[in-house]
């Protein structure tokens, strides 16, 4: 009877080992399936993603024409942002769908560009609106994650409004006018704070302006190159600093994964070689667990301040990793052909944002619009880059 039921738990434990195997190179093979299709630009999961957030940006203007709002503020701004940033890359990648795909990306951007959008912002400068103070020295970076909208958008579609394009064109002087002017290639986008990653958006929104209007930025784009490497960046580690002032550079936060990951991508559009760079010092940060990737927020021993903690930036932190600055990750990792890190960075975000295909639409069910809307963008990466 002993021997009996020796053998029988031997068979157990035999089974329990061989499921876990199977388990083990199961679960990141299925969660992995498709980030070889990202990578290599596959026209179906690329375009059914690009149709869910087609259909977001339809639900949004008959929301707006019955005299309601989704949702307004920093999310919403960056929301209709990365829908224009993303349709446009893939009508740069897909120049067949340019003729759907362009009027939508401009209704994104515009969306964007709305006053109840940078609320937040005026708040912030105690009243003062960004677009109503160009004259002045105030950074307001934030609002170029919409100017950065408007000039992909009017990039890829001829039929751009001119309502749109004159406001946009004083904005990029404006930004130029105030970078130009920055020793520490910083503005601000809230009073005494600058974020080198909104920054980059400012550059990126410039080097944008300049292919669609042929304008010559290099001036203001060099300099902020120069000043990124000078100042932004942490030596030790390759990542920018999330938060410094702006007039002396001198930092506010730690360096970090997540303003690093996102920042890789805005610098794509202004300045290959510092993108390139950054995705290098974000790759540095790469964990891998059983197959899964994500990158950790935090260098060792300098999360300035934060106790290991995440915030509004990183998202959550679990076990020292990020969250945003994984899913940030995803676009230098695939514009910069660092493929078996795209890979398991994939997997990852695939595992956790349950991936759901409904008819001719694809949306990641964790995260909403936001959600999908950053995907689209960071999983579309390339066609951007600068020459």
């Amino acid at each position: 009877m002993d021997a009996h039921r020796a053998r029988r738990w031997s068979s157990r434990a035999a089974a329990l080992v061989a499921g876990l195997v199977v388990a083990r190179l199961a679960v990141p093979w299925w969660c992995g399936r498709d980030a070889t299709a990202w990578l290599d630009g596959d026209p179906e999961v690329q375009r059914a993603l690009a149709t869910e957030l087609v259909v977001f940006e339809a639900s949004d203007d008959a929301l707006r024409a019955g005299g309601g709002t989704r949702f307004d503020g920093e999310w919403a701004l960056v929301t209709h942002q990365m829908v224009a940033l993303g349709l446009a890359q893939l009508c740069l990648a897909h120049p067949a769908w340019a003729a759907e795909l362009a009027p939508v990306a401009t209704r994104a951007a515009a969306h964007s560009f709305l006053p109840e959008m940078r609320g937040f912002g005026t708040q912030a400068w105690h009243g003062e609106d960004a677009m109503a103070s160009l004259d002045g020295d105030h950074g307001h970076a934030y609002l170029a994650y919409a100017a950065l909208a408007l000039g992909m958008a009017r990039l890829v579609d001829p039929a751009f409004p001119a309502e749109l394009a004159r406001p946009h064109d004083a904005l990029i002087a404006a930004y130029e006018r105030r970078l130009l002017a920055s020793p520490t290639g910083l503005i601000e986008t809230y009073p005494h704070e600058a974020y080198p990653t909104d920054v980059a958006a400012v550059a990126a929104a410039i080097a944008v302006h300049g292919r669609v209007t042929h304008a010559a930025h290099d001036a203001v784009l060099h300099h902020w190159a120069e000043r990124v490497r000078a100042v932004q960046i942490d030596a030790a580690s390759g990542l920018v600093i999330q938060r410094m002032d702006a007039r002396s550079g001198a930092p506010h936060d730690a360096p970090r994964g997540s303003g690093t990951g996102l920042a890789a991508y805005f610098a794509g559009f202004a300045d290959r070689s510092v993108a390139a760079q950054l995705a290098d010092g974000v790759q540095r940060q790469l964990a891998i667990h059983l197959g899964f990737g994500a990158i950790r927020e935090y260098v060792a021993g300098r999360d300035g301040g934060h106790g290991g903690q995440g915030d509004i930036d990183s998202g959550p932190v679990v076990l020292g990793v990020s969250v945003s600055a994984t899913g940030f990750a995803l676009a230098p990792m695939r514009a910069f052909g660092h493929a078996e890190t795209f890979r398991a960075l994939y997997r990852t975000v695939d595992l956790f944002g349950l991936p759901v295909a409904d008819g001719e639409r694809r949306r990641f069910a964790i995260g909403g619009p936001i959600g999908n809307a950053l995907l689209l963008a960071l999983l579309t990466s390339g066609p951007e880059l600068a020459p």
